[in-house]
């Protein structure tokens, strides 16, 4: 009995003595973190950037949409059946190429005959212009005759135009699109046959608020980018402005043209037209520097401890971004050095080491 309770009380006193050790080695680690800094653990290499002045501009947004330098939809002035389409689908077309021909059998008869009566009012001026040189007829009716053939010529030039009517030309150089219309297809008096547009220059119709009129002037640049292709950036300039403000919207209509190498915009395209008006300097930082979090922004400022240096985040109210740097609009102070990248090793209080060279934000060109 007495030996089972030695055992007893020996094995409560060793169970006693793990418990007295291990709250010794938490206590140790706790002081060791305390002491090297409110993060705890090694100091992690970190590279830090200072914070300075940086040019931004201010910039019109504005939308648009995209038309070519000329658009129109080819349409006929006639009812008649179409006997030949000489255009395909997509194809680039010159100016004054054929593009539809339709039936034009009494076009044709017409101008024979124009051309028959015009050669008889030829003959019979001719003969009487001849007696009336010659004293034998009366001037009165030769020039009768010269009139009837002014008449017949006029015809000729009529019955030509009722002929050029059955063929449809294109009135500019561009590319068409597509069109239902095939032989035999009859065509009404203004039905749209295809569309024309000239893709070499797009143009871009915007309104902007008039107090922003004092930035506008033709020969502006501008810049455009397509909604449909964030990734293209386009360079033009402002070609027009209207020559009146909107009553009702307060705007004003500007025309920007630019180059479209390739045909990759399409007239229809929603364009968004970027306008310089002015910079100004303001504190900035690299993107990789600034980290968010929903809607509020956090830096980690590289702070002196009495061992090294600590990093300490710091919520900062941001502005607008350029080439790559964010404006700081408060939350810090020129001259402040933060943890310029690698923002997912870094903890709020951790010790760290600034490695490389501590590099400003460039002035913006």
């Amino acid at each position: 009995m007495i030996r089972r309770h030695f055992f007893l009380v020996a094995a409560a006193v060793f169970l006693v003595l793990i418990l007295v050790a291990g709250g010794l080695k938490l206590a140790t680690a706790g002081s060791k973190g305390k002491a090297s800094g409110g993060g705890g653990g090694r100091a992690a290499p970190v590279s830090g950037v200072v914070v300075v002045p940086r040019a931004f501009a201010d910039h019109i947004e504005v939308l648009g949409v995209a038309k070519g330098r000329q658009s129109v939809t080819i349409t006929s002035n006639t009812a008649e059946l179409v006997t030949a389409v000489r255009f395909r689908d997509g194809q680039r077309v010159s100016r004054d190429q054929v593009l539809i021909e339709l039936k034009a059998g009494e076009e044709d008869a017409g101008l024979i005959e124009a051309r028959a009566r015009l050669a008889q009012a030829e003959r019979d001026h001719q003969r009487w212009a001849t007696l009336a040189d010659r004293g034998v007829a009366p001037r009165a009716t030769a020039e009768q005759y010269a009139a009837a053939l002014d008449t017949a010529r006029a015809g000729v030039e009529a019955a030509r135009a009722r002929k050029l009517d059955r063929v449809i030309r294109a009135p500019f150089a561009g590319v068409v699109g597509l069109t239902d219309v095939a032989p035999g297809a009859l065509i009404s008096p203004g039905a749209a046959i295809v569309t024309l547009d000239d893709l070499t220059v797009v143009r871009v119709d915007f309104n902007v608020p008039d107090r922003f009129i004092a930035a506008l002037s033709e020969g502006a640049p501008i810049v455009a980018i397509p909604d449909a292709r964030p990734g293209d950036v386009y360079r033009g300039t402002i070609a027009r402005l209207d020559s009146r403000v909107d009553p009702a919207t307060r705007a004003i209509t500007a025309r920007a043209e630019f180059a479209n190498p390739g045909g990759r915009i399409k007239p229809g395209m929603l364009m968004r037209i970027s306008i310089k008006h002015g910079e100004r300097q303001a504190l900035a930082l690299p993107e990789a520097a600034v980290q968010f979090e929903g809607d509020q922004a956090f830096v980690f400022v590289i702070t002196p401890r009495d061992s090294g240096q600590a990093a300490r985040k710091q919520a900062v109210q941001t502005g607008s971004a350029e080439a790559g740097f964010v404006e700081i609009t408060g939350g810090l102070r020129a001259g402040e050095k933060v943890v310029a990248d690698g923002l997912n090793r870094v903890q709020d209080g951790q010790p760290v080491k600034v490695q490389g060279a501590t590099g400003a934000p460039r002035k913006a060109r």
